[in-house]
């Protein structure tokens, strides 16, 4: 594959990553440069016909990428180029905890691109003292799309719509306790449902509980992937928990109730109790004006840019890594374990 073209690679292990890295594909085309995905067998094969797959370690190697943008916690360190971690949500902190598992080092990435104040300042001081890492506030690349000027009008929707969209996290997830309230708001309310899974939410019988309620029920859409902005737009409110989901919802100036947020605020209709959660709906489709004064104050605040520019900001980053700072600091830990469990994995040892 020789060109004269830059050459990208978009690492994805689960769906997400489509959402993700889509507008970073589309600033390397702009660009005139090349991006191809490499899908873990964890990630089904969405890919558009236009969209480019090396489905070997080989093809990769030949493919020879100047970067590899993973936005999970992980990326094969044997594969050519810079390793660009853009991660796939904002911080949230899901857990009571210190601190977020946003800021967790595992010793992959050279480049960590940040998103904006709540996470550019610790992500700093990650970087002053381990120092084998650089740190770019470039902006989420996902929200790109969100703020372009040339979005369509919203489709058409003859009753208000709520997105359900639970995070996986066991003792945290809402999926198991709000399943009978759902469909009993389904039943008794106007409005139409769109239910979605996170990608590790894998519980068979979970899922054939929801699937089953969308069967009966007219009103109800059950869909094992959510396209972000695309799902997004076809609804007027978001039901959640404490998944980073919220953040990104919440930019479209949309109000979103939460079944016992692990740190609620002002700008989320938190709730403890299920018999609150159809109360809740309702004021959130009123769009009570404070409410959406603390949101615009929180979304700033998880996210810095709004031109629509985050994914050229991330390949300037790697311009800039490449001339001024690769073989020039303090070289990546040997992560000696975590490299011999993906050989073993990959059972290939020479590359």
């Amino acid at each position: 594959m020789k060109s004269d073209k830059k050459h990208y690679l978009l690492f994805a292990s689960l769906t997400y990553a489509y959402s993700i890295m889509r507008p970073l594909q589309a600033e390397i085309r702009r660009r005139g440069d090349e991006a191809a995905w490499f899908l873990e067998d964890t990630c089904p094969d969405m890919l558009e016909p236009d969209e480019i797959r090396l489905k070997t370690i080989d093809e990769v190697m030949q493919f020879n990428p100047v970067a590899v943008f993973a936005p999970g916690n992980w990326v094969y360190d044997f594969f050519p180029g810079v390793k660009v971690e853009v991660f796939h949500g904002y911080p949230m902190r899901k857990r009571i905890e210190k601190i977020d598992d946003h800021f967790t080092l595992r010793g992959w990435f050279d480049i960590y691109c940040t998103q904006g104040e709540s996470s550019t300042p610790y992500f700093k001081q990650l970087e002053q003292k381990h120092g084998y890492f650089k740190i770019y506030e470039t902006g989420w690349c996902k929200v790109d799309s969100f703020f372009d000027p040339q979005l369509p009008p919203e489709p058409h929707r003859d009753v208000p719509t709520v997105l359900y969209a639970p995070t996986f996290t066991k003792g945290i997830s809402s999926a198991w306790a709000l399943a009978s309230t759902i469909e009993r708001l389904a039943k008794e309310k106007p409005w139409r449902w769109i239910i979605t899974f996170h990608p590790k939410l894998d519980d068979p019988e979970l899922k054939a509980q929801y699937a089953s309620m969308a069967e009966a029920l007219p009103n109800v859409d059950f869909r094992l992937v959510n396209k972000g902005l695309e799902t997004f737009r076809e609804s007027d409110v978001l039901l959640c928990d404490s998944s980073s989901l919220i953040v990104e919802y919440m930019m479209l100036d949309k109000p979103v109730v939460t079944f016992r947020n692990t740190h609620p605020g002002p700008f989320l209709l938190d709730v403890q109790h299920e018999e609150e959660v159809g109360p809740a709906l309702e004021k959130a489709l009123t769009h009570p004006a404070e409410l959406m004064e603390e949101i615009h104050r929180y979304t700033s605040f998880h996210e810095g840019h709004r031109d629509g520019k985050n994914s050229a900001r991330v390949l300037d980053a790697v311009d800039d890594y490449i001339a001024n700072y690769q073989g020039r600091i303090r070289r990546k830990p040997l992560n000696l374990i975590r490299k011999l469990k993906l050989r073993l994995r990959l059972r290939r040892w020479k590359f």
